[in-house]
């Protein structure tokens, strides 16, 4: 396994193992991030681990021509049960899906590091929240990294303290992407729910073809 030191660098994703698992070590910082995500590399480990960085083969995505939206979710639609805004309080957002229980998780690999560096990763504008509301209560949201010269959305995470909240923040994603001629959103690795709206495995290196391009 690769160790990152103090040199801005990464190897290529080739080099990661069967799990995804690509490097260990380096810090959290802006610049760090930009590179790992503009190459198809993410950073993923618990409170008691060093700094691991992952790209898994094959890579979660959704394109925007195969997203199912559900019956009953198009229906929920139509009643505009919450209000739905675009980075008001990311901070708040990702506190929440760290303080999410998770089936299967002991813990959260959102760690107060990773908060204060995608807190700070946001304030450049390179990271970005939807919030879920019912009346002045934030009950649902999600974050990610806004890709924008690729044109590729990666969500880290998200968070629902009532039925559909996080769900109609996807919508939302989705919609306000789709507008802005984005090519996809990495969901990174497979869930069945991912796959329930749509999203598919592709292989790594078409995953990696697609942030070029």
């Amino acid at each position: 396994m690769y160790i990152v030191d103090d040199v801005l660098h990464f190897p290529t994703v080739d080099n990661a193992d069967e799990y995804g698992l690509l490097a260990a070590g380096g810090d959290l910082s802006a610049k760090r991030l930009r590179l790992a995500y503009k190459n198809g590399i993410f950073p993923w480990f618990e409170e008691d681990q060093p700094i691991l960085w992952y790209s898994p083969d094959p890579r979660m995505v959704l394109f925007f021509g195969n997203f199912k939206i559900s019956k009953s979710m198009k229906q929920l639609l139509r009643k505009k049960p919450f209000v739905i805004t675009i980075n008001t309080c990311f901070e708040e957002v990702i506190t929440n899906c760290a303080l999410l229980k998770r089936k299967d998780q002991n813990g959260t690999w959102i760690t107060n590091n990773m908060i204060a560096a995608y807190t700070q990763l946001h304030e450049l504008g390179d990271a970005l929240s939807v919030e879920v509301w019912q009346g002045k209560e934030l009950v649902g949201g999600l974050y990610g990294v806004d890709l924008k010269k690729e044109k590729v959305f990666c969500g880290e995470s998200m968070f629902s303290k009532v039925s559909n909240a996080s769900k109609m923040a996807f919508i939302y994603l989705v919609n306000y992407f789709e507008k802005k001629g984005y090519k996809c959103i990495d969901c990174q690795m497979h869930t069945d729910h991912l796959a329930s709206l749509g999203a598919i495995e592709i292989p790594r290196n078409q995953f990696i073809e697609i942030l070029k391009l």
